[in-house]
């Protein structure tokens, strides 16, 4: 599964009044883990931000003009976001300056370019109805260090609401309950998800923690006076460094 967590920073608040992105980030997670792959361009907007924008992400005119204009690399996001779930805080407003921004560059709208978009606000609205769901309150919710986020810039947001979405999602991928969508209780359902272990980290024990593990199942067995149930149920082989008993 390959997702994109999306973010832009823009010289206003309106599309239709002429405003631009002038940054955009997207960072990728395949199987529920960030590959480090990602893409990330300043934008030459050819106008000034709002004052209150400039206030927000902090990239001036000056800063932005020696970079290429969205038309110039529009085909480095197409290519990019291609057949994958992207993933945008309050989707809504990125996704109509994108539309504005392809439009000119002669192409469809976001939507076409990609396989889904899900709006990770709408979803943090209804895990945590009444709560203020914005990406730093979500930040101190989960326990994710924001410190360093003085100005808003699209790839440190995008980097922290990637972190906030696995928080708010963890466990989707491990026992879910699938139930059949007309049985109100449950009742006749598919029971538990298909399960797809390849996604689980394995932990090897070491050979020092193979020792300890022994020495410990030999204080459950004098405890019991014989070998106990682990032993029975899964015998595991001596390791090379434990010393056998006389």
């Amino acid at each position: 599964m390959r997702q994109i967590i999306l973010d832009t920073e823009t010289t206003g608040l309106d599309p239709a009044q002429g405003h631009r992105v002038v940054e955009l980030a997207c960072v990728e997670m395949v199987n529920r883990s960030l590959t480090g792959r990602h893409l990330h361009l300043y934008l030459n907007p050819d106008r000034d931000s709002d004052p209150e924008a400039l206030n927000v992400h902090g990239l001036t005119t000056e800063f932005l003009s020696a970079y290429p204009r969205f038309h110039e690399v529009a085909s480095q996001l197409v290519d990019y976001v291609a057949g994958a779930e992207v993933i945008i805080h309050n989707a809504a407003f990125d996704v109509k300056f994108l539309d504005a921004e392809l439009n000119r560059a002669g192409l469809g709208p976001f939507r076409t370019l990609c396989d889904s978009i899900t709006d990770s606000l709408l979803y943090a609205r209804e895990l945590h109805p009444g709560k203020r769901n914005s990406l730093d309150a979500l930040c101190e919710r989960y326990g994710i260090s924001n410190a360093h986020r003085t100005l808003h810039g699209a790839l440190l947001d995008s980097e922290l609401l990637a972190e906030v979405w696995l928080a708010m999602t963890r466990g989707q991928d491990t026992l879910l309950m699938d139930f059949d969508a007309h049985d109100g209780q449950g009742g006749g359902g598919q029971g538990l998800a298909a399960f797809d272990a390849s996604v689980l980290k394995v932990l090897r024990a070491s050979e020092a923690e193979m020792v300890e593990h022994q020495q410990y199942l030999k204080v459950l067995d004098d405890a019991v006076g014989k070998p106990c149930l682990w032993r029975s149920l899964d015998p595991l082989p001596e390791p090379s460094g434990a010393v056998a008993e006389s």
